[in-house]
């Protein structure tokens, strides 16, 4: 008995990317870009709702971004509290703009349109990104310094009215004992020199006992969500306590409050700041393309629009961003 074995001609399609089937309308570049930017963006809600739990859990520690983000390019000394960082955000939701009309001139096959667009995306990208990088340096930098104490809390320093006072306004400069750089230590004494703070905490002691007007803020906020200012007894009691100098903001400790800040600080806007900056990279490539006539001779400019939409992803990130960190 034999058996006699059929096969089906089935005739239906499987999608292998080209034009014959295209899922919700897209080719298959733009659906990869699509695919892309949803596992993306969870990545970064996953980020943000990092941040908002421990904020939310340290919410009497955290710090005060009126009174972080205060500089502004050319304007040393001067609070501008948040102004700088509305000017980033609105080069960046400008060069999306841009990037708009850089993607419509392509649909219109309008190539120096599209060139010249694309370079003031390409600009706008590179501003925000210097921007970042500026406001980082003074974020590391900082401006007023601190002190913690022994069980960690931050003591920072203001005046009778309230306002912030510097360690330069008041330390004073004790005579250094330095350890004579001998075999054993000198390696660790050239490298520890660079990390050294400016003052040291015996000098800021001394420097608060001459200063009687001198108060000292903690980091938790108090009913009026400000910080508290404690009583000059207070103030020295907390004072006696302290352990560290505090200058600027790394990874480890904070001037401006709760240490997670500038984790969070330092990691989530990093990210979002190599996003931008590859997303430049990719259109200087692209930018080069169009003047080189790629697009042009294949008569779509498709690849301009992929590009566009990874643009776009990364402006409404910053939206988010900035709202978590800047506004809220």
């Amino acid at each position: 008995m034999g058996a006699t074995v059929t096969t089906a001609n089935n005739d239906e399609k499987t999608w292998g990317g080209g034009h014959e089937i295209q899922p919700l309308g897209s080719s298959y570049g733009k659906m990869m870009m699509w695919f892309f930017i949803v596992s993306d963006a969870l990545t970064f809600s996953g980020f943000l709702g990092a941040y908002g739990f421990s904020r939310f859990k340290f919410i009497e520690t955290w710090p005060l971004a009126d009174e972080v983000f205060t500089h502004f390019p050319f304007m040393h000394g001067v609070a501008a509290p948040m102004y700088y960082v509305a000017l980033m955000t609105f080069i960046l939701i400008f060069s999306s703009v841009t990037m708009v009309l850089a993607v419509d001139a392509g649909h219109q096959l309008k190539k120096t349109k599209v060139a010249i667009y694309m370079f003031l995306t390409i600009i706008g990208g590179f501003i925000f990104v210097g921007s970042q990088a500026w406001e980082w340096k003074n974020f590391i930098k900082g401006e007023y310094g601190a002190v913690e104490t022994v069980g960690g809390s931050l003591l920072q320093f203001v005046d009778k009215d309230g306002k912030r006072v510097a360690l330069a306004d008041f330390a004073v400069k004790l005579p250094e004992q330095r350890e004579a750089l001998t075999r054993s230590h000198s390696t660790w004494f050239m490298e520890d020199a660079q990390s050294q703070p400016t003052y040291t905490v015996a000098e800021i002691q001394a420097g608060f006992k001459a200063h009687p007007e001198v108060l000292i803020r903690t980091e938790k906020l108090d009913a009026n969500k400000k910080k508290t200012i404690l009583t000059r007894e207070d103030s020295e009691k907390h004072l006696a306590s302290a352990k560290y100098v505090v200058e600027g903001a790394n990874l480890i400790r904070n001037e401006y409050g709760n240490k997670l800040f500038a984790d969070f600080f330092f990691f989530i806007t990093g990210f979002h700041g190599f996003h931008v900056f590859s997303g430049v990279i990719i259109n200087i490539i692209i930018f080069f393309n169009v003047l080189l006539g790629t697009y042009e001779k294949r008569r779509s400019y498709e690849m301009v629009e992929k590009v566009g939409l990874y643009w776009h992803f990364v402006d409404l990130v910053w939206v988010f961003v900035f709202t978590v960190f800047y506004l809220v």
